[in-house]
């Protein structure tokens, strides 16, 4: 049954347009949702295999933590640390995707076109941010743990 103009594959034989792919939309699942790979299944759908590996770690970092309880949390959580840091690092490269360049991979039958607003670069800013605060803390720590022994926290 067809109820106004929308009108799909079955009823009309022909394939429906793809969904639009909001980029400003995909840097902020990147760096806030990254390290599940939110952001790759936004893009690419349920097989996206960097996506499955990003939810990966999680269940890898919780494993490495009950095998090795008195190992440092940095090195047991390493898996979905680097995921994290992975996805600042792809949000980087979604926000500074030129649009042209964007729409040419993403939103190619979409028959719209992308326009990045003030808000995408607040968002690369605060990605640039939590990235760098991200390494800051990973080196900072991990020579805490390498030269003291973990004598400073």
């Amino acid at each position: 049954m067809r109820h106004g103009n929308n009108q799909n594959k079955e009823t009309t034989g022909m394939p429906s347009a793809p969904r639009h792919k909001n980029k400003t939309l995909t840097t902020f699942l990147a760096t806030v949702t990254g390290s599940i790979g939110l952001h790759r299944f936004y893009l690419y759908g349920g097989r996206d295999r960097f996506g499955w590996l990003h939810i990966l770690a999680i269940p890898l970092s919780l494993g490495l933590v009950a095998a090795q309880p008195e190992a440092p949390r940095l090195f047991t959580a390493l898996p979905l640390v680097l995921s994290a840091l992975i996805a600042c690092l792809e949000a980087l490269v979604i926000g500074l995707t030129p649009d042209e360049k964007w729409d040419a991979r993403h939103n190619a039958g979409s028959g719209k076109t992308s326009e990045s607003h003030w808000i995408l670069a607040v968002i690369l800013v605060l990605t640039v941010g939590l990235g760098a605060m991200g390494v800051i803390a990973l080196l900072a720590r991990s020579f805490d743990l390498l030269f003291t022994g973990g004598a400073f926290g």
